[in-house]
């Protein structure tokens, strides 16, 4: 999709993006709207701005800039599909959070060179008056859309069981699922012709199919003009040879002997002795836990459900079944029926107030009452083990880099549809597409 490309080329350093904040507003007393977007307005100054600080950016890459009628047009597209995404945000209701906002915020100032937001803001609006603020809006606004972008277009991403086997299989997969492999490796170069060189690599290859002995082939098809260099590459992660030969190592047998690889410093040769899996597991710590929580409610006030929990802990230290009274009180109906159990859980799978008790807290004792957002809970860690999560850990490894692989052409699928469905009025008949087909 043009836009989203043209995006990518716009993207400006965090340098020339605090510059580019600077710059003043186009506004003028007589500021004509030139398109209107659902319930919002693009105007005059919002074009003007955006062709001005495309340019500075444009100029600080040195790239060429496009004819001023088709950057014009570039640009108001982009805030076209910028002002659709904001229509979205305003109507999934999403909110930027001030800690996150002052992060990133603090990262560009971080970047630029001040160490603390009050002297970003004192080193900006020095500048000129209000561009801490324009440059804060913009990030939030980012942050909006980024966020609005990651729930729509996730949930648009559908990858089977057999899309991650496959990809498990493949060069990039093996990487990183840490398949490890013994090779080989030839390459052939000097100052010979195409012809020769192509010839040279050709009986090394043969010769590579009859033995092992690289040293020996290397010494034998050596000339003045024709070099082969050769080596045991030894046991090594997928992950560590570049891509372009480990792309041809994958699919070989054992034994067997790749095609010639045509690579800018000379033709490659490979050859796959021996393949094994990374003897590295991902060991994840497990805590076997059953809890009992007093969730608070119209009826339950926050200080009855801490009562009732320091109640039920009590009575678990007078020596109660803390089974009978998860069943009887919790009011996680899916472990109270199971005596409280949650089974084995892994760090993580909880909410921080819990997963920071659980794996404090020594086995077999019962912890003191704590709350977290679903109410107050006691819990206890009745064992723990070491469980091997490495194909868990490889299949969503997996699932995750598929993700990021189809988010793009998915983004410009949502993003193709939303503009459909947007209202889009264009008031200047020079920058509308539709205005210029009926001409």
């Amino acid at each position: 999709m043009k836009t989203h490309n043209l995006k990518k080329l716009f993207k400006a350093t965090t340098l020339a993006f605090v510059i580019a904040a600077a710059m003043p507003v186009f506004a003028q007393p007589s500021d004509q709207v030139i398109a209107i977007v659902g319930d919002s307005a693009i105007l005059e100054s919002d074009l003007e701005q955006g062709v001005a600080e495309a340019i500075y950016q444009l100029n600080a890459q040195n790239k060429q800039i496009p004819d001023e009628q088709i950057l014009r047009s570039q640009i108001l597209n982009q805030l076209v599909l910028q002002h659709s995404q904001l229509e979205q945000v305003k109507r999934y209701g999403i909110k930027v959070d001030e800690n996150a906002l002052n992060d990133a915020v603090l990262k560009i100032a971080a970047q630029s060179g001040s160490n603390s937001l009050s002297a970003f803001q004192q080193k900006l609006d020095t500048v000129a008056p209000g561009t801490y603020a324009v440059l804060r809006e913009r990030v939030a606004t980012d942050m909006q859309i980024q966020r609005l972008r990651q729930q729509q277009v996730m949930s648009r991403i559908k990858i089977s069981d057999q899309d991650v086997e496959n990809y498990l299989k493949s060069p990039e997969g093996q990487a990183v699922s840490g398949g490890q492999v013994h090779v080989l490796h030839f390459r052939v170069s000097g100052d010979a012709t195409p012809a020769e060189l192509k010839k040279a690599a050709l009986t090394v290859k043969a010769a590579l199919n009859e033995s092992n002995d690289f040293d020996a082939i290397s010494k034998k098809y050596s000339t003045g003009n024709i070099k082969v260099e050769a080596a045991d590459m030894g046991f090594r992660p997928l992950s560590n040879i570049p891509p372009e030969l480990a792309a041809r190592v994958t699919p070989l047998n054992l034994g067997q002997t790749s095609e010639l690889i045509q690579v800018q410093d000379g033709t490659h040769i490979l050859k796959l002795l021996e393949r094994k899996s990374n003897d590295q597991k991902a060991l994840v710590p497990q805590f076997q836990a059953r809890h009992i929580l007093i969730k608070t409610s119209e009826v339950v006030t926050p200080e009855n459900a801490k009562q009732m929990i320091e109640s039920i802990y009590n009575r678990i230290n007078a020596g109660d079944d803390f089974a009978t009274l998860a069943a009887t009180y919790s009011n996680d109906p899916g472990s109270a029926r199971d005596g409280g159990s949650l089974g084995w859980v892994s760090p993580g799978m909880m909410v921080p107030e819990f997963d920071e008790t659980m794996q404090k807290i020594p086995v077999g004792q019962v912890s003191q009452p704590f709350e977290t957002q679903f109410g107050w809970h006691i819990l206890q860690v009745t064992d723990t083990r070491q469980q091997d999560m490495t194909k868990e850990y490889q299949q969503r490894m997996a699932r995750q880099a598929l993700g990021e692989r189809q988010f793009d052409s998915e983004l410009d699928g949502w993003l193709r549809e939303l503009r459909a469905n947007t209202y889009v009025e264009i008031k200047d008949p020079s920058l509308d597409p539709k205005a210029k087909a009926k001409k």
